[in-house]
């Protein structure tokens, strides 16, 4: 029933648009791609869909013999991130002009719904001469759609580079070459974790949403095919993760988080050169290390506690050449797990909390012919494990290597 219902929506979609009236108008216009991945990996590893979201390296898993079960590699192809975009247009409203996106892929909400019609972008907008409203679900404004890494990987340069869509309503303000960028957001298919999971109520239950601030620069040269942009951002968000204690008694303990980040793009003709670092808490929504555990119990008896985020960094750069036809790139990003500022009791409700720091070296080369392009990538990604400390620092570390070899085929339309 519920696929039946996806095709009948694409159908919808599909009928509007030929029938829709000239786009001053109203109308939705429809592309996207077509895209195949194939992939080896040299042992198991932590991912979403069957292998295809690749964060890091799985620790390992020694048997009765000391022999590691995870060093056992790994080969898979899926079409999941293929892509439908429909661009909608309309008549002028409150003054503005306005658009609207809905976007969906074949990624699933869920390994046991892969291949599944999934919802990834959905919003309207209305611009003005200087000022954006946003309102839908789109990136989270800690992914800057303008300077993310282009690795072929379909993480994005995950876990250290944010990966994030939210419901959300989003300002921005254009003063001349500088723009402010003020966000407030739930949350919906990447959530924080709690007690009982990954879940959307811990966000819900503090009754405010998740906020972020972003300043940018931005100056563009189209003579010289030169562009600058450098920017600033903060956010903030506060969860409760419970209601009720496992005493059966009320509670409303909550933790804050915040995060800071600066972000870089340089483009000239020949090439473009990204980065970005993150410090910041509470990242496991963003698909990063860290999160946050339990600090100590305030009254065993009723089973009251408090708890404190985990602090992480996060670094990454990204560089490539900018030919139409043929580029070479190369993505190095670096992640580490900073502990907690207190002794900590545990549990923990963190990514990675094991996890010492994380490296990746990823070289690329893309060959575009057309709308089709053929996209070969090497990814070398390593996850120090230890033992986690008492204020969440890991200690003892070993390094543990996978390497990806990754082939994307595209066709575009």
């Amino acid at each position: 029933m519920k696929r039946k219902i996806t095709y009948l929506t694409i159908f919808l979609f599909i009928v509007i648009s030929t029938f829709a009236q000239e786009p001053a108008k109203f109308g939705i216009k429809f592309s996207g791609f077509v895209k195949t991945d194939i992939f080896w990996d040299s042992r198991q590893t932590v991912s979403v869909r069957e292998g295809h979201f690749l964060l890091y390296p799985k620790n390992e898993l020694l048997d009765k013999d000391g022999k590691d079960i995870n060093a056992r590699p790994n080969f898979n192809m899926l079409s999941i991130q293929s892509r439908l975009t429909g661009k909608i247009t309309g008549p002028d409203a409150f003054g503005a002009k306005t658009s609207g996106v809905i976007e969906g892929a074949f990624f699933g909400h869920s390994d046991g719904d892969i291949n599944g019609f999934r919802l990834r972008h959905a919003f309207v907008k209305l611009n003005w001469k200087s000022t954006e409203l946003l309102v839908g679900q789109y990136w989270h404004p800690m992914f800057i759609t303008q300077a993310f890494p282009g690795v072929v990987s379909f993480n994005t340069g995950a876990p250290f580079q944010p990966f994030s869509r939210n419901p959300q309503i989003r300002l921005s303000q254009n003063l001349g070459k500088f723009r402010i960028i003020a966000t407030a957001m739930s949350q919906l298919d990447f959530l924080d974790n709690g007690p009982y999971g990954a879940s959307a109520q811990y966000l819900r239950n503090s009754a405010i949403p998740e906020v972020n601030l972003r300043f940018e620069f931005k100056n563009t040269n189209e003579n010289r095919g030169c562009e600058l942009l450098i920017g600033l951002g903060g956010n903030y968000k506060i969860l409760t993760p419970r209601l009720v204690s496992d005493s059966n008694y009320k509670t409303d303990q909550t933790v804050g988080g915040y995060a800071a980040m600066f972000y870089a793009k340089w483009k000239n003709k020949p090439v473009t050169f990204k980065v970005e670092a993150i410090y910041g808490q509470l990242s496991y929504n963003l698909v990063m290390l860290g999160g946050y555990a339990v600090k100590e119990k305030t009254d065993p008896l009723k089973d009251f506690q408090d708890y404190e985020p985990v602090n992480t960094l996060s670094v990454w750069g990204d560089l490539h050449t900018n030919g139409k036809k043929w580029q070479v790139g190369l993505f190095g990003g670096y992640s580490a797990n900073m502990g907690a500022d207190v002794q900590l009791a545990g549990p923990y409700y963190s990514r990675g909390s094991n996890i010492d720091y994380l490296y990746r070296i990823s070289p690329r080369f893309i060959y575009n012919t057309g709308k089709f392009r053929i996209a070969p990538e090497v990814d070398y990604t390593v996850a120090a494990y230890g033992k986690t400390g008492s204020k969440g620092e890991v200690e003892d570390s070993k390094e543990v290597g996978n390497w990806r070899f990754l082939l994307g085929v595209y066709y575009f339309f």
